[in-house]
């Protein structure tokens, strides 16, 4: 049986892990489930719970009726999907992070830049993925700036590549 088009909804068993579980609780009788396109996608589609209109230029947080206990040491990562971006239907904060400590209902903040006034997400509408990755344990350790070492990119920032 092909998965190219299937709705893969059980744990993701890839070469570099175990299948990590992620408990999920739906408090609406109409929330979806995640789920993946294909075998190999990286996130898991997370669905509208209900119609809402997204105004030009408006941020709008789109309920999922979704709770998630994301596994510490994890974080939970919203992204866009390229097909609603190409619309026009964007996420403001480019992603948005879901930390192990939140159980408040996941909600998708999207706002609508393209044709026309609004654009109404239809309930049921993929409206965004949503990406499990490991935080590393990380410190921070004040040392001198001369500490840091140089490299050859040095301070170029912003439009130093001579692309902007």
């Amino acid at each position: 049986m092909g998965l190219a088009n299937a709705q893969r909804t059980e744990p993701h068993s890839g070469a570099m892990g175990s299948g990590l579980q992620v408990k999920v609780a739906r408090t609406h009788s109409d929330a979806r489930m995640p789920t993946m396109g294909s075998r190999h996608a990286a996130g898991w589609d997370l669905y509208a719970l209900e119609d809402t209109e997204v105004p030009f230029r408006k941020s709008v947080k789109l309920r999922t009726g979704l709770h998630v206990a994301i596994p510490v040491g994890y974080e939970g990562q919203v992204r866009a999907r390229s097909s609603l971006g190409s619309k026009g239907l964007i996420l403001p904060h480019s992603i948005g992070t879901i930390d192990a400590d939140y159980r408040g209902e996941l909600f998708v903040l999207m706002t609508w830049i393209g044709e026309g006034e609004s654009y109404t997400v239809k309930a049921g509408e993929r409206i965004a993925q949503l990406l499990i990755s490991p935080i590393p344990d990380v410190a921070f350790t004040e040392v001198s700036f001369e500490e840091l070492g140089e490299t050859e990119r040095g301070e170029g920032g912003f439009g130093s590549t001579g692309r902007f």
